[in-house]
């Protein structure tokens, strides 16, 4: 099922916006435009994990590019244990595929979302990339920016 919008589902001030939602298979990513990078919403007790990205100074789920030869599930994996030092306690679940159009040049492209659950937390070491990481119940206030995009997203992984 799809969802899409004449309004993005969700924009930021940067000019980007999640135009749109596929809960399709896994096994078959849209091919209308690029899929260069996973995210993962990762659950503890009623939480979100979130970390904070140094460069773009925002609080974001973890994820990033999908590298040659690797699948959009095992960037997944790779990129929640790079950027936080979690791993789920089963199989991340696939949701589904989020189309975006990304500033400055309007360029469309998607990522694939994830989400699991973990009952215990491990410890996480600050990288180049990310300085620290948050559970986040969706309506306390964190300190700095929160990339509405990924709230959304996060949302949908309930």
């Amino acid at each position: 099922m799809a969802y899409p919008a004449d309004e993005p589902l969700a924009a930021d001030g940067r000019g980007n916006s999640l135009v749109s939602f596929a809960r399709s298979g896994e096994a078959a990513p849209p091919q209308d435009a690029p899929l260069p990078a996973t995210l993962v919403a990762l659950w503890r007790a009623g939480r979100v994990l979130m970390v904070f990205d140094r460069c773009r100074q925002s609080w974001e789920l973890p994820g990033g590019s999908i590298e040659e030869g690797e699948t959009p599930r095992q960037a997944a994996v790779r990129e929640l244990l790079e950027e936080s030092g979690q791993e789920p306690d089963e199989q991340l679940r696939f949701i589904g595929y989020a189309r975006f159009v990304l500033a400055p040049d309007q360029r469309a492209e998607y990522l694939a979302l994830y989400t699991g659950s973990c009952a215990e937390t491990r410890a996480f070491e600050p990288t180049e990339e990310i300085s620290a990481i948050r559970w986040w119940d969706l309506l306390e206030r964190l300190p700095g920016y929160v990339q509405p995009l990924d709230a959304y997203l996060a949302v949908l992984t309930r």
